[in-house]
């Protein structure tokens, strides 16, 4: 009949492997670190193995008691390395990781030279072991592993949330626990490997979470990139793009809806004069002034190279007011390179035209600057 035990071993088994088929079904893992996951759960498979077989053959006459003392030795060395791949997961760089390494380096060397001695296990005529003298440096070394272990998990938390960081540390606890709690009760309480595989499990969670929130980062920021024009910080012509779709997709357009064109006066002169360098300098500038003036109310669009396009909701009467507050801005404006700023600038409104789309409402508030534009460049010749 399969003891309790043993039924335990084999659900951990059966969930390692559980989770190394989601890894190897996951796509946002690369393939350094399912790698990293598969080792991890190998190992802590192979030291249950061992842990298991100690148990079993533990007063077994028919096992050697050569094979007893071998299967004891890897069950003491493969148990911290069990504990410590838990690390291998997390890419932190630090001198705690090497430290690690070092403690697996020196409890292998001393179990395998305990091996050939009493000193870890004792051994009687009726093949029962019990804990040698130097059982309690396996213990200092084992613990001395878990400071390093919780050190470098705190490390690894920093790059988190408060709260990713929270559960990143319950797992730690968790796993802590379980193997403290067979350290010291020992007899039937085994559930060092049975936290271990919580433990790895809770971590996989936590990593695709993680990659997940950071997929959302990447996704948002190479949004912000393609939404915001680069030069003037305004918006771009992909989220004009975009503001006009959402608005033809509304059931009907807002009656406040004010469409704004503004185009600066002589960007090509100061270009070929002063330099683009100078020209980007007076595109800066309008968009400052054109967001200044706006404010709150509406939004500014870069379509062009100096065109603007503003769309908001307000009254005629604060459209009107824009336009002052616009002129009053430009008049105020003086750049390093160049010293005055003029503008073109006209508005329709959904109110005057009820049965105009907007992008209609856009080409009479274009048909209106361009008239200011010429006569600008009339009165300039």
């Amino acid at each position: 009949m399969i003891s309790y035990y043993t039924s335990i071993i084999i659900i951990s088994w059966l969930v390692l492997g559980v989770l190394s088929i989601l890894v190897w079904e996951n796509d946002r893992l690369s393939d350094s670190d399912k790698r990293l996951m598969y080792i991890t759960y190998a190992v802590i498979s192979i030291s249950a193995l061992s842990e298991w077989l100690g148990i079993k053959f533990n007063g077994n006459p028919s096992v050697p008691i050569w094979l007893l003392r071998i299967v004891k030795c890897a069950d003491y060395i493969l148990t911290p390395i069990a504990g410590g791949t838990l690390v291998i997961q997390l890419r932190t760089g630090s001198i705690f990781k090497k430290l690690i390494f070092g403690v697996l380096i020196t409890n292998t060397v001393f179990q395998l030279i305990c091996s050939f001695t009493d000193g870890m296990i004792i051994i009687n005529d009726d093949h029962y072991y019990s804990h040698g003298k130097l059982y309690i440096v396996y213990i200092l070394l084992y613990m001395l592993l878990i400071l390093f272990v919780i050190t470098e998990f705190a490390i690894y938390g920093k790059r988190f949330t408060k709260q990713n960081h929270k559960s990143l540390i319950a797992t730690l606890i968790l796993v802590i626990i379980g193997i403290l709690m067979q350290e010291i009760f020992g007899g039937e309480i085994r559930t060092a490997y049975l936290s271990l595989t919580f433990g790895v499990s809770m971590l996989f969670i936590h990593y695709v979470e993680y990659s997940q929130l950071a997929a959302d980062d990447k996704l948002r920021k190479q949004k912000i990139l393609i939404t915001t024009d680069v030069l003037t910080g305004v918006n771009s012509r992909y989220a004009y793009v975009s503001e006009l779709k959402s608005l033809n997709s509304a059931n009907e357009i807002p009656q406040d809806l004010a469409v704004f064109s503004i185009d600066i006066n002589g960007l090509k002169k100061i270009n070929d004069t002063l330099g683009h360098e100078a020209g980007d300098e007076l595109i800066c500038g309008a968009a400052s002034c054109i967001e200044s003036a706006v404010g709150v109310l509406g939004t500014c669009y870069r379509t062009g190279g100096d065109e603007f396009i503003v769309i908001a909701q307000m009254s005629p009467e604060a459209a009107a007011d824009t336009l002052v507050r616009l002129e009053e801005a430009t008049k105020s404006w003086r750049g390093k390179k160049v010293k005055s700023l003029q503008v073109a600038a006209a508005y329709a409104l959904a109110a005057d035209h009820p049965d105009m789309s907007v992008e209609k409402l856009v080409q009479v508030a274009d048909m209106a600057m361009y008239s200011q534009k010429n006569a600008f460049y009339q009165s300039t010749i």
